[in-house]
């Protein structure tokens, strides 16, 4: 399924993750503190044999996982392709560029009523139940759109449903991961693994598609979705293990629609959850704007269409460079470390837009920016170590729904704001207040830290006592 946020790692209080697949302990037992230069016992118990793979490779020796990736790869890739032929098939059908570009639009805004009125279904049901069927009714709404007598109106309305069904998908399998791979490093190394590959298939999916709708019509390379999205069934149903729903048969009093608004409320209302998810969302609604105003950019500096193809690619670039680097070569301490500064200075690069810079400086700054995203390595740690295991799927739904919903808001906030303005003011105003925003953010989250209040009521505590004595 289509999902993982392109998103579109700091704390020295944030637990070493561990190496082996062993879930991480709760949070409470001190979760958050620094440990210290040295080892700790529970690093030391659960280091990997010197013969063991690390980093990625662990994460690949795990059999379940591969079935997972591939069938993301599949599907993903599949999903990039129908996008740009159902776009090309609209503009075919009615020569008009509002409903080719709304095709595009439809495939983000149901996220947020999907991910918030069906989120119960991630842990009401069993998993792998969940991702079958979901990839199952996406095939099926694909198939319909192959039907020559299908209208433009119903071709949009099962774009919408294949985008609302796409972040039960997508938070169904996070909850899912921390099954197979535990809480701890394996599963942050392969959220990394799955955003990768979102951002590559990106790149190659759009020239993939492009390569195929010069040699097959584009109802014919729709085809090729329907068939993607079978083989990601398959792989999922025979190379995952059945398990049970994540919340209890007793827990399951009220509707569906009744349990995922009370998942909603539950994970909203808790202060700790709800800034780490803001953190992964509005830095992200912020870095979309050069991606959205890339075309007029363009034009505005004089450049090339190749040029313009260079300005869409450099952020996913420097994403995926800055997440290889991040998870390979750092420590899952380090990892943590990192996520508080850089996401308080991901956003500074756009700045350099306000000079309205050439294309060499424009890349550089994009590429900055992509890398800036990396934080959510370690912010992915964090995040499973504050939601419940009961409340997982839902949580993780709603954070899929919301990620994909607010770049599409700052995408088309960016494009009504450079109405305007000039469009290179309008980046580096984006820098500006998105950094402002990440600024806040980064100090709700310092202040939301369980080893920072543990610190504190602890000396208050010893201050009580000696005052009392």
């Amino acid at each position: 399924m289509p999902t993982d946020s392109p998103a579109p790692a700091d704390t020295p209080r944030t637990p070493p993750a561990p190496a082996a697949q062993v879930p991480a302990p709760p949070p409470e037992r001190d979760a958050h503190r620094d440990p210290g230069p040295g080892p700790t016992l529970r690093e030391a118990a659960e280091a990997p044999a010197p013969d063991a793979p690390r980093g990625y490779g662990a994460v690949f020796a795990v059999a379940e996982f591969r079935s997972v990736f591939a069938a993301h790869l599949l599907s993903l890739l599949g999903v990039v392709v129908s996008e740009l032929a159902l776009t090309v098939l609209v503009y075919d059908l009615t020569g008009s560029p509002l409903l080719s570009a709304l095709t595009f639009a439809l495939g983000l805004l149901p996220y947020i009523v999907g991910g918030t009125l069906f989120a119960g279904v991630a842990d009401r049901y069993p998993a792998r139940r969940v991702l079958v069927v979901c990839d199952l009714l996406c095939a099926a709404c694909v198939a319909v759109m192959l039907v020559p007598a299908t209208p433009v109106a119903g071709l949009l309305a099962l774009r919408c449903l294949v985008a609302a069904i796409a972040p039960v998908f997508t938070g169904t399998r996070m909850a899912a991961l921390t099954d197979i791979l535990g809480e701890g490093d394996l599963y942050v190394l392969g959220r990394s693994l799955l955003r990768i590959v979102s951002q590559s298939a990106m790149l190659i999916g759009f020239g993939a598609g492009g390569v195929l709708l010069t040699v097959l019509s584009p109802r014919g390379a729709i085809t090729v979705t329907v068939v993607t999205f079978l083989c990601s069934a398959a792989l999922l149903r025979f190379g995952t293990r059945d398990r049970p729903a994540r919340a209890a048969t007793g827990d399951r009093g009220g509707t569906l629609l009744k349990e995922s608004l009370s998942g909603a409320r539950l994970v909203l209302g808790d202060r700790r959850i709800r800034a780490l998810m803001l953190l992964f969302w509005l830095p992200a609604m912020f870095v979309v704007a050069p991606e959205a105003l890339a075309a007029p950019y363009a034009d505005e500096i004089g450049a090339s269409p190749a040029a313009l193809g260079l300005l869409l690619c450099a952020m996913a670039v420097g994403h995926i460079g800055a997440e290889l680097f991040v998870g390979s070569a750092l420590s899952p301490r380090n990892r943590s470390r990192i996520v508080l500064p850089v996401a308080a200075v991901g956003l500074l690069p756009l700045l350099v837009y306000a000079v309205r810079p050439g294309l060499p400086l424009a890349l550089a700054a994009l590429a900055l920016a992509g890398a800036g995203a990396a934080y959510v390595i370690g912010l992915d740690q964090w995040f499973v170590d504050a939601v419940p295991q009961e409340l997982r799927g839902r949580a993780m739904t709603l954070l899929t729904a919301g990620l994909m919903t607010v770049q599409g808001l700052g995408m088309a906030l960016a494009g009504l704001a450079a109405e305007i303005f000039p469009v290179h003011q309008v980046v580096a105003g984006s820098g500006i207040i998105g950094t402002a925003c990440a600024l806040l953010l980064v100090a709700e989250v310092r202040g939301t830290d369980p080893g920072r209040r543990a610190d504190t009521e602890g000396r208050d505590g010893a201050d009580r006592h000696v005052t009392s004595r």
